[in-house]
């Protein structure tokens, strides 16, 4: 995904099981879309933990967060009770709008070529057109860039 593409269209699982979309997750601006590997992980947690302590400030400038991975509602649910998390995960576990949005395919992992989830976000706005994109990134600090990024843009 890049900046100024139309964002695929959606309807993921939530953690409780409850089909989600663009129009009713995104906040008056958008939605903060981050794709991560796997719930309870340590880069995972991480980078959950930064959105979650950053997710008023990007409320105050219009953005909604969610999450997304394979994993299914239940797991999802421990995750946001065990780290107080205030936002939604959805669940692809066939990993299909995972690839569409260029979160899951070919990575290097511990200088292995792997196939999986590239630890990503998408920055959407409420009309579907992408604001910006980052791919391959690392979990720790990326929340803050995110959110400075979007500051200089909309603050």
């Amino acid at each position: 995904m890049e900046e100024g593409q139309t964002f695929p269209s959606f309807a993921l699982p939530d953690q409780d099981g409850k089909s989600r979309t663009l129009s009713d997750l995104a906040g008056s601006a958008g939605l903060v879309l981050y794709a991560y590997p796997k719930d309870d992980t340590p880069g995972c947690t991480i980078e959950a933990q930064d959105f979650r302590d950053l997710q008023k400030e990007l409320d105050a400038l219009g953005f909604a967060v969610a999450g997304i991975s394979p994993d299914p509602g239940d797991s999802h649910c421990q995750f946001i009770d065990k780290y107080g998390l205030t936002f939604p995960l959805l669940s692809d576990p066939d990993k299909t709008f995972l690839t569409s949005i260029g979160a899951y395919g070919e990575k290097t992992s511990y200088g292995k070529t792997v196939q999986g989830v590239i630890r990503s976000t998408v920055v959407v706005a409420t009309d579907g057109t992408v604001i910006d994109a980052w791919h391959n990134v690392r979990a720790k600090g990326h929340a803050g860039r995110v959110l400075d990024a979007l500051r200089k843009r909309f603050a």
